[in-house]
């Protein structure tokens, strides 16, 4: 006969191969923490309204505690047989309390159980996160104040566009972290929903009071249909897509730190501290971080391609089959941790070889653009002035020139428009300086926005 706690109405014991294939605790007993939280809570309402005894309640409420405390001292073993977080620690509280034990189930199902438990989980991983955040943008806050001056070339296509400096493109980070909090804020909000009390699927006959619970583990609110509530998981899916969306930031951001820190490049030095060697080449100093940041975001992303592609095909309500919801989750979340604060490690720790981008920010005529504008400010139209300048550049290429090389003879050549003075409008210098319209690269801009940057985290 099966000795499982749900077993009453089977003659035969569950097939070892079955119930190693199904078991949960493998994964699922990192929630036990989450688990005994919301069971206390259950069990308090249990005997407030009269459902179980009060005096039942309290020795169950103890219980959990004793077990929690084992759990925190290391003493816990799960069992497997027992399937998965919520009938270990059942199991556990009968051999603690004995017959009371068995009232801890009244009103509720694993189902809401579950959903319960994992809101609790990402309430208090997503709160780490943002800590994470922001402790990130807080260095690039650091990074772009040291190197405010530090011009550098911009690029599109991956091809030298126009200099910027270098606090304004590391600033350009901050302002995604700060879209990746606010989304994660969103998910938040709408996570925060009590499903405990939907049951199974149906609500359930005793005079509970859903309220009580919710306030007892700090829930805005209560979910508004049991069986939307047991087979919800899209806030599952919202903060993956929230985690997939911080890890494509920072894989970004990790390819260019992998590009910088080429021979071909040199504008970025690791420090000794967050890379690695080669086993065979001595030379060798890996960005392996970064590159670790750029292929685990396949992983997050794959996450959330299984949390989706699970729940396409499920009817109502609960199906087994969202027992694999947890194992992409705790991924994800561990994932996005783990690279948030290794890349602020790696970004604190970073040195920019200003010299080096400097002369790099005024090849490739990257201040053509500014040759065009001091045209059309003499009165051409930009489209003429565009290609007056085209045809300086491919001049320049024919020739093997840079703008810096060029006599104002052979500039008005070809844009006849030119002051004499045009030349100290091209240096890199001039090009940066000039771009101060709110969000542009001059200095007083990044450093406006540094500030703003400041203030936010400070309201944060």
């Amino acid at each position: 006969m099966s000795k499982k706690l749900w077993g009453g109405r089977f003659s035969k014991a569950t097939d070892k191969t079955v119930e190693a294939y199904t078991e949960s605790i493998s994964f699922d007993s990192r929630l036990i923490e989450h688990d005994i939280r919301g069971s206390i809570a259950h069990a308090k309402m249990l005997g407030k309204c009269g459902i179980i005894p009060e005096a039942d309640a309290k020795k169950i409420v103890s219980g959990l505690g004793f077990i929690l405390d084992d759990y925190l001292a290391g003493k816990i073993v799960f069992d497997p047989s027992a399937e998965d977080v919520h009938m270990n620690v059942e199991k556990l509280l009968f051999e603690k309390i004995g017959e009371p034990a068995g009232k801890l189930h009244t009103a509720r199902s694993r189902n809401d159980q579950v959903c319960t438990d994992i809101r609790l989980f990402l309430k208090a991983e997503i709160t780490r996160i943002l800590g994470l955040t922001e402790n990130l943008q807080t260095a690039i806050i650091e990074q772009a104040e040291a190197n405010a001056n530090v011009i550098l070339p911009g690029y599109t296509h991956l091809q030298h566009a126009q200099p910027v400096l270098l606090g304004h493109h590391l600033m350009a980070y901050f302002w995604m972290l700060e879209r990746d909090k606010g989304r994660m804020l969103d998910c938040m909000n709408r996570l925060d929903v009590l499903a405990l009390g939907s049951g199974a699927l149906a609500g359930t006959t005793f005079p509970i009071d859903r309220q009580f619970v919710a306030d007892d583990l700090g829930f805005a609110s209560i979910s508004e249909n049991s069986m939307d509530s047991v087979a919800d998981r899209d806030f599952v899916a919202e903060f993956l897509a929230a985690a997939a969306i911080i890890m494509v930031h920072l894989s970004r951001w990790a390819e260019e730190i992998i590009i910088w820190n080429t021979s071909e490049f040199k504008f970025i030095d690791l420090d000794d501290s967050v890379t690695t060697g080669s086993s065979i080449m001595p030379q060798k100093k890996n960005p392996d971080v970064a590159e670790l940041v750029r292929g685990k975001s396949a992983r997050v992303i794959g996450d959330l391609m299984t949390l989706l592609t699970l729940q396409k095909g499920l009817p109502l309500a609960y199906n087994r089959d969202l027992q694999e919801d947890k194992e992409p989750l705790f991924d994800a979340v561990d994932t996005v941790q783990m690279s948030l604060d290794v890349f602020a490690l790696m970004l604190a720790t970073a040195k920019f070889n200003a010299a080096r981008m400097h002369a790099s920010a005024g090849e490739a005529y990257s201040t053509a653009t500014d040759l065009a504008d001091h045209l059309v400010r003499a009165g051409v139209p930009f489209r003429t002035a565009h290609s007056e300048v085209g045809l300086l550049v491919a001049y320049c290429v024919d020739n093997n020139k840079e703008f810096s090389d060029l006599t104002i003879q052979e500039i008005k050549r070809f844009a006849p428009e030119a002051a004499d003075t045009v030349a100290s409008e091209l240096t890199v210098e001039a090009s940066v300086a000039a771009r101060s319209a709110v969000g542009g690269t001059a200095l007083s801009e990044v450093r406006r926005q540094i500030e703003k940057a400041k203030q936010v985290l400070g309201d944060g």
